[in-house]
């Protein structure tokens, strides 16, 4: 099954769910490899280091340093990766009410990362796209 294109169709039934699981970001050295039996939700490779979507609890317990607490907010729709202006729509919606996105794109669902202090007022602001 393809995901969704239609950007209007996407907003009226993306279902946004808030989970209740707190994680954060954090930069470490080496590879990935060495990291996998931390279960990251997410990684990414930057020229300044591999970036971890780690759990908090579990960050904590490793003692690897990261800045700010999320929670995870996914658009339940299953959007295509070639749709375009889901993420625009969704971050506007949230800067008006000045609350960061970290958004990211998996192959089914977009996941966005805002701070756990402002996560229902987050998702009462994309229950109003709808």
């Amino acid at each position: 099954m393809s995901g969704i294109f239609e950007l209007d169709e996407l907003l009226k039934t993306m279902k946004p769910e808030l989970l209740t699981q707190e994680y954060v970001f954090c930069s470490v050295e080496g590879d990935l490899k060495e990291y996998i039996s931390l279960n990251p939700i997410g990684t990414f490779v930057e020229q300044e280091g591999l970036t971890l979507i780690l759990e908090k609890d579990v960050a904590l317990k490793e003692n690897i340093p990261f800045e700010g607490v999320f929670r995870q907010i996914t658009l339940t729709v299953h959007s295509s990766l070639d749709a375009v202006g889901l993420t625009a729509a969704v971050s506007t919606k949230l800067a008006s009410k000045g609350i960061s996105a970290n958004v990211v794109a998996a192959f089914y669902h977009d996941h966005i990362f805002v701070p756990s202090s402002k996560a229902e007022l987050a998702l009462s602001a994309l229950k109003e796209i709808e």
